[in-house]
């Protein structure tokens, strides 16, 4: 992950330490060994000069006079000159020179931690260089303000320190997989410049990565930030559009659809952190929600679907032997005192002895319900009944479960069923009166 280099400071750096130099007044003459001393220098600190043949000029400055009046300024020369040659070893090698003899050197305390990044394979060495200069930068930022810089162009610049300290040792962080620490360190980041489009998108992808359940909402607050702030520090529009293109992936994954995202994005692009209480649904958080409401709302049909779920699975008939062969049933399971159907065949058609109900839906198939007395007349497919009786069988394919009732334990048969027949003394019921 890159980090935004901004110049200003590296600017009001290198003038506060030229500043001072000698050259930048009328120098005295014996203070240089030669006029060609002077000329090297001259060279190599004109900013219409290449940096290529500053670097050429320097070295040959060091190699003619290895040893000079203007070490210091020497140093600052090639510090400035080896970060914008792109090369972060010598710019840490350098750096740690100086700071040997001025360790509250902003110049080089800058510039290496904005080289941390830039190391193609840094060293263990390397890496402490950079982690060192970065929490120095932004331990007590104030303790390293240069002599004779005004507050106000320096308060103008902290911020830019303190993005590139922050974003170091993020990076740091991210590259060593400490996720925890790097999203540290980009929040501070954030809270120092809270319009940096990027770094809202870093510290989102940073919290994703801890693959922490209750970081996961505002980890995707922080990309639509990312992907919907468009003021100033904003993300260019193309990395906008990058982001919200990852954001929709991720939250329709998540969230199980884009419901409620539009909302999000509209908040996030007023407001740089998520509002207190700020959560998103997983799905199988609503899923459990949605669960319990119909519990609430149907529990019969809830019920029923646990009961179907087991059956249908690779240990139905397993479950079915072991938890409902030979129970009575719902049998007060969940507060379902019966299982609701309509009825979508019947054996025979009149007086019938044998119904088969659909309880998932009203045409298929699912339940076999046997009596042992035939039911008086008949009843319509897509009557609605309801029953309770004692498990019997089971068939997978297709699906099916029988169960023994009795007349008494059926609710919703249209033709009103006979009085149970009284017992005579002795223990024989009467019987009923011949025809004429």
């Amino acid at each position: 992950m890159p980090v935004r280099i901004s110049t200003t400071l590296v600017l009001l750096a290198i003038t506060t330490i030229f500043a001072a130099a000698v050259w930048g007044q009328a120098a005295p003459a014996q203070k240089w060994k030669d006029r060609a001393e002077y000329d090297l220098y001259a060279g190599a600190a004109d900013p219409k000069t290449d940096n290529a043949k500053k670097l050429e000029l320097l070295n040959t400055w060091k190699e003619k006079y290895p040893t000079t009046e203007f070490k210091t300024e020497r140093l600052a020369l090639f510090l400035n000159t080896y970060s914008a040659l792109n090369q972060p070893d010598k710019v840490l090698e350098t750096g740690n020179e100086i700071l040997a003899a001025d360790p509250k050197n902003i110049q080089a305390i800058y510039l290496m931690t904005a080289s941390g990044p830039r190391l193609a394979k840094p060293t263990p060495e390397q890496l402490a260089m950079v982690d060192k200069a970065a929490r120095t930068l932004t331990a007590n930022i104030d303790s390293l303000k240069p002599a004779g810089v005004a507050d106000a162009a320096w308060n103008a610049g902290k911020t830019d320190l303190l993005t590139v300290g922050y974003t170091t040792l993020g990076t740091l962080a991210m590259n060593r997989k400490d996720y925890e620490a790097a999203e540290k360190e980009f929040t501070a980041c954030l809270k120092v410049n809270p319009n940096n489009g990027p770094m809202s998108y870093t510290l989102g992808t940073a919290m994703l990565a801890e693959k922490n359940a209750d970081k996961y909402s505002a980890a995707l607050y922080h990309i639509a930030r990312a992907a919907s702030y468009a003021g100033a520090g904003a993300s260019p529009e193309a990395a906008r559009k990058v982001a919200g293109d990852y954001l929709t992936k991720t939250y329709t994954s998540y969230h199980g659809s884009a419901d409620g995202l539009d909302e999000i994005r509209k908040t996030a692009s007023e407001q740089v952190f998520p509002p207190e209480g700020f959560t998103i649904e997983s799905k199988q958080a609503l899923d459990i929600k949605k669960e319990e409401e119909f519990k609430k709302s149907n529990p019969m049909m809830a019920l029923w679907q646990t009961v179907k779920t087991e059956l249908s699975g690779a240990n139905g008939q397993t479950y079915f032997d072991s938890s409902m062969k030979g129970a009575m049933l719902p049998g007060g399971a969940g507060g379902v005192s019966k299982f609701k159907g309509t009825l979508v065949a019947l054996k025979p058609v009149k007086l019938p002895k044998q119904l088969v109900l659909a309880i998932s839906d009203a045409t298929t198939p699912e339940v076999t319900l046997n009596l042992e007395e035939a039911l008086p007349g008949t009843a319509p497919v897509g009557t609605v009944l309801e029953f309770e009786g004692v498990a019997s069988a089971f068939t997978g394919s297709p699906f099916s479960v029988t169960f023994d009732i009795e007349a008494a334990n059926l609710s919703g048969w249209p033709v009103a069923m006979p009085p149970a027949a009284k017992k005579a003394a002795g223990g024989a019921a009467p019987k009923a009166p011949a025809k004429k």
